[in-house]
Protein backbone atom coordinates (compact mmCIF):
# COMPACT_ATOMS: atom_id res chain seq x y z
CA UNK A 1 0.00 0.00 0.00
CA UNK A 2 1.20 3.58 -1.00
CA UNK A 3 2.46 6.03 1.61
CA UNK A 4 -0.80 8.08 -0.36
CA UNK A 5 -3.53 5.33 0.31
CA UNK A 6 -1.96 5.09 3.90
CA UNK A 7 -2.80 8.44 4.64
CA UNK A 8 -6.24 8.43 3.29
CA UNK A 9 -6.82 5.32 5.13
CA UNK A 10 -5.65 6.96 8.40
CA UNK A 11 -7.41 10.34 7.61
CA UNK A 12 -10.49 8.37 6.94
CA UNK A 13 -10.14 6.95 10.76
CA UNK A 14 -9.63 10.02 12.56
CA UNK A 15 -12.68 12.05 10.41
CA UNK A 16 -15.13 9.21 11.07
CA UNK A 17 -14.09 7.65 14.18
CA UNK A 18 -12.71 9.94 16.27
CA UNK A 19 -15.77 11.43 17.89
CA UNK A 20 -16.56 7.93 18.89
CA UNK A 21 -12.99 7.33 20.66
CA UNK A 22 -13.19 10.11 22.32
CA UNK A 23 -17.24 9.76 23.49
CA UNK A 24 -15.94 5.84 24.24
CA UNK A 25 -12.95 7.00 26.42
CA UNK A 26 -15.23 9.46 28.24
CA UNK A 27 -17.82 6.88 28.98
CA UNK A 28 -14.17 4.84 30.34
CA UNK A 29 -13.05 7.44 32.16
CA UNK A 30 -15.88 8.23 34.59
CA UNK A 31 -16.10 4.99 35.36
CA UNK A 32 -12.91 4.17 36.07
CA UNK A 33 -12.93 7.31 38.58
CA UNK A 34 -16.46 6.52 40.37
CA UNK A 35 -15.36 2.84 40.76
CA UNK A 36 -11.80 4.02 42.52
CA UNK A 37 -13.29 6.53 44.34
CA UNK A 38 -16.09 3.65 45.69
CA UNK A 39 -13.07 1.56 46.27
CA UNK A 40 -11.83 4.15 48.51
CA UNK A 41 -8.54 4.87 46.30
CA UNK A 42 -7.17 8.50 46.74
CA UNK A 43 -8.20 11.40 45.07
CA UNK A 44 -4.79 11.25 42.88
CA UNK A 45 -5.19 7.64 42.26
CA UNK A 46 -8.58 7.63 41.14
CA UNK A 47 -8.13 11.12 39.38
CA UNK A 48 -5.15 9.32 37.58
CA UNK A 49 -7.57 6.38 36.74
CA UNK A 50 -9.97 8.85 35.09
CA UNK A 51 -6.53 9.73 32.75
CA UNK A 52 -6.24 6.03 31.90
CA UNK A 53 -9.41 5.63 30.84
CA UNK A 54 -9.67 8.46 28.56
CA UNK A 55 -6.67 6.93 27.15
CA UNK A 56 -6.48 3.11 27.38
CA UNK A 57 -7.00 2.91 23.41
CA UNK A 58 -5.22 5.69 22.54
CA UNK A 59 -2.47 2.35 21.13
CA UNK A 60 -5.16 2.11 18.55
CA UNK A 61 -4.24 5.12 16.92
CA UNK A 62 -0.81 3.43 15.58
CA UNK A 63 -3.43 0.55 14.19
CA UNK A 64 -5.96 2.71 12.35
CA UNK A 65 -5.08 1.73 8.90
CA UNK A 66 -5.63 -1.86 10.43
CA UNK A 67 -9.03 -1.26 12.19
CA UNK A 68 -10.62 1.48 9.58
CA UNK A 69 -10.31 -0.12 6.24
CA UNK A 70 -13.39 -1.22 4.65
CA UNK A 71 -13.15 -4.77 5.05
CA UNK A 72 -16.55 -6.90 5.77
CA UNK A 73 -15.10 -8.76 8.74
CA UNK A 74 -12.08 -8.72 10.56
CA UNK A 75 -9.37 -11.82 9.33
CA UNK A 76 -7.02 -13.29 11.97
CA UNK A 77 -4.28 -10.87 11.20
CA UNK A 78 -5.87 -7.62 12.06
CA UNK A 79 -6.70 -9.12 15.23
CA UNK A 80 -3.27 -9.99 15.48
CA UNK A 81 -2.39 -6.60 15.40
CA UNK A 82 -5.78 -5.19 16.96
CA UNK A 83 -4.46 -7.11 19.84
CA UNK A 84 -1.24 -5.20 20.32
CA UNK A 85 -2.89 -1.48 21.26
CA UNK A 86 -2.63 -2.43 24.70
CA UNK A 87 0.93 -2.67 24.31
CA UNK A 88 1.62 0.74 21.71
CA UNK A 89 -0.66 2.76 24.11
CA UNK A 90 1.62 1.69 27.03
CA UNK A 91 4.89 2.47 25.14
CA UNK A 92 3.37 5.69 24.32
CA UNK A 93 2.88 6.73 27.52
CA UNK A 94 4.84 5.22 29.98
CA UNK A 95 7.89 7.86 30.02
CA UNK A 96 4.73 10.78 29.72
CA UNK A 97 2.34 9.13 32.84
CA UNK A 98 2.20 7.63 36.25
CA UNK A 99 3.11 3.59 36.36
CA UNK A 100 -0.89 3.61 37.51
CA UNK A 101 -1.76 5.15 33.76
CA UNK A 102 0.56 3.00 31.96
CA UNK A 103 -0.06 -0.33 33.37
CA UNK A 104 -3.53 -0.09 34.13
CA UNK A 105 -3.34 0.53 29.84
CA UNK A 106 -1.12 -2.12 29.33
CA UNK A 107 -3.05 -4.62 31.00
CA UNK A 108 -7.09 -3.30 30.32
CA UNK A 109 -7.63 -6.54 28.18
CA UNK A 110 -6.36 -9.39 30.92
CA UNK A 111 -8.96 -11.51 32.21
CA UNK A 112 -9.51 -12.65 35.63
CA UNK A 113 -9.58 -15.77 34.60
CA UNK A 114 -5.91 -15.67 32.50
CA UNK A 115 -7.30 -15.58 29.10
CA UNK A 116 -6.78 -11.86 28.46
CA UNK A 117 -3.97 -10.34 26.73
CA UNK A 118 -1.23 -9.39 26.13
CA UNK A 119 0.51 -11.67 28.75
CA UNK A 120 -2.20 -13.95 29.69
CA UNK A 121 -1.83 -12.66 33.45
CA UNK A 122 -5.11 -13.70 35.81
CA UNK A 123 -6.05 -12.76 39.44
CA UNK A 124 -4.36 -10.51 41.35
CA UNK A 125 -1.22 -10.45 38.82
CA UNK A 126 -3.29 -8.28 37.13
CA UNK A 127 -2.71 -4.32 38.55
CA UNK A 128 -5.67 -2.70 40.14
CA UNK A 129 -6.19 -0.29 37.65
CA UNK A 130 -6.88 -2.80 34.63
CA UNK A 131 -8.96 -4.91 36.32
CA UNK A 132 -11.08 -1.66 36.91
CA UNK A 133 -10.66 -0.51 33.45
CA UNK A 134 -11.51 -4.21 32.04
CA UNK A 135 -14.87 -3.53 33.76
CA UNK A 136 -15.67 -0.24 32.64
CA UNK A 137 -14.34 -0.52 29.30
CA UNK A 138 -16.82 -3.58 28.80
CA UNK A 139 -19.48 -1.78 29.83
CA UNK A 140 -18.80 1.34 28.12
CA UNK A 141 -18.66 -0.82 24.76
CA UNK A 142 -21.79 -2.52 25.73
CA UNK A 143 -23.75 0.57 26.37
CA UNK A 144 -23.00 2.43 22.88
CA UNK A 145 -23.79 1.67 19.43
CA UNK A 146 -21.45 -0.11 17.02
CA UNK A 147 -20.99 -0.25 13.41
CA UNK A 148 -21.97 -3.68 14.04
CA UNK A 149 -24.79 -3.30 16.46
CA UNK A 150 -27.12 -1.00 18.36
CA UNK A 151 -26.36 -0.14 21.95
CA UNK A 152 -27.67 -2.38 24.37
CA UNK A 153 -29.65 -1.01 27.52
CA UNK A 154 -28.18 -1.13 30.87
CA UNK A 155 -30.25 -4.40 32.26
CA UNK A 156 -29.03 -6.05 29.57
CA UNK A 157 -25.09 -5.10 29.77
CA UNK A 158 -24.98 -6.31 32.68
CA UNK A 159 -26.67 -9.71 32.09
CA UNK A 160 -24.40 -10.10 29.39
CA UNK A 161 -21.16 -9.09 31.98
CA UNK A 162 -23.03 -11.48 34.21
CA UNK A 163 -22.41 -14.36 31.99
CA UNK A 164 -18.99 -13.65 31.26
CA UNK A 165 -18.20 -12.72 35.19
CA UNK A 166 -15.14 -14.86 34.91
CA UNK A 167 -13.46 -12.24 32.98
CA UNK A 168 -13.90 -9.77 35.90
CA UNK A 169 -12.25 -9.28 39.49
CA UNK A 170 -16.51 -9.85 41.62
CA UNK A 171 -15.06 -7.51 44.09
CA UNK A 172 -14.75 -4.92 41.69
CA UNK A 173 -17.21 -6.05 39.76
CA UNK A 174 -19.71 -5.96 42.51
CA UNK A 175 -18.20 -2.40 43.68
CA UNK A 176 -19.28 -1.44 39.74
CA UNK A 177 -22.78 -2.35 39.85
CA UNK A 178 -23.41 0.09 42.99
CA UNK A 179 -21.74 2.91 41.11
CA UNK A 180 -24.01 2.66 37.98
CA UNK A 181 -27.54 1.87 40.06
CA UNK A 182 -26.98 5.18 41.61
CA UNK A 183 -29.15 7.59 39.87
CA UNK A 184 -27.65 10.77 41.14
CA UNK A 185 -24.09 9.50 40.14
CA UNK A 186 -25.23 8.50 36.73
CA UNK A 187 -26.98 11.44 35.94
CA UNK A 188 -23.94 13.32 36.96
CA UNK A 189 -21.82 11.14 34.99
CA UNK A 190 -24.24 10.96 31.68
CA UNK A 191 -22.81 8.01 30.82
CA UNK A 192 -25.27 5.52 30.48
Amino acid sequence: MSDNNKNIITEKAVDFNISTEIEHGIRVSNLAYWISRELNLSEEESYQMAIAGMLHDIGKLKLSHYLYEEKEKLNIDTLRYIRKHPTLGYEILANKYSKLVAESILHHHENYDGTGYPDNLSGEEIPLGSRILRISDVFAALTSDRPYRRAFDKGTALELMIEEVKNFDVKIFIVFQRVIHDEQLIAEMKVI
